[in-house]
């Protein structure tokens, strides 16, 4: 069962994906199927490409999203693989999205993720959405202590958005910031999300469907 946070962060970057306009689309780090389910209820969404390092999520996603709903399966694919390697069935999607999924790379990893999904898909849209470090002492968390075990990192409002500015500069991206969750005052939400746009210089248009 979805948490409620959970359910809250996946409607917000549903939301976010259906404001950029985009048809095609790639949900990378797609898991069980949570935020594919909620695409396939959308009909401006023609294609979605699901990637997982998991094979055994993929697998759920057959047996419990797709199963028997031959509409269904002619929208999606489905890739087992990493979302840090170029997949050349990647091209030609218009956004993707990142849910809780940085944080689960090595750091010295994240400059690769960067070269495949800023530089080579060439998208003009990416959502990005990581828990917000600040926000654990709200939770009761020691210093150090992590949501999940087998998160690399849980950074910080500041570092985030430093990450994400550099990235958008080095790109050509705008970038703009949310929380997703109930805030807090002084430590914000316990999810940050990044919007990434493409910045077309003036006389040029992000590619339509």
């Amino acid at each position: 069962m979805l948490t409620a946070l959970h359910q809250q962060r996946l409607e917000t970057v549903r939301d976010a994906l259906i404001a950029s306009g985009a048809s095609r689309v790639m949900d990378l780090g797609c898991g069980s199927g949570a935020l594919l389910s909620l695409l396939l209820a959308e009909p401006q969404f023609e294609r979605i490409l699901a990637m997982d390092a998991s094979a055994t999520a993929l697998q759920v996603v057959r047996s419990e999203v797709l199963a028997g709903q031959a509409d269904r399966i002619q929208r999606v694919e489905l890739i087992h693989g990493s979302w840090t390697e170029t997949h050349s069935r990647c091209a030609g999607c218009q956004a993707a999205a990142l849910v809780e999924t940085i944080e689960h790379l090595d750091p010295r990893d994240l400059s690769r993720m960067e070269r495949t999904v800023f530089e080579a898909y060439q998208l003009d849209s990416i959502i990005l959405t990581t828990p917000n470090g600040d926000y654990n002492s709200v939770l009761g968390m020691a210093p150090g202590e992590k949501r999940d075990p087998d998160h690399r990192f849980e950074w910080p409002r500041a570092r985030f958005r430093k990450w994400c500015r550099g990235i958008a500069g080095r790109h050509g991206y705008q970038v703009r910031f949310t929380g997703i969750g109930n805030e807090d005052p002084n430590h914000g939400s316990p999810t940050q999300m990044a919007i990434f746009r493409k910045h077309h210089p003036p006389g040029l248009h992000p590619r339509r469907s």
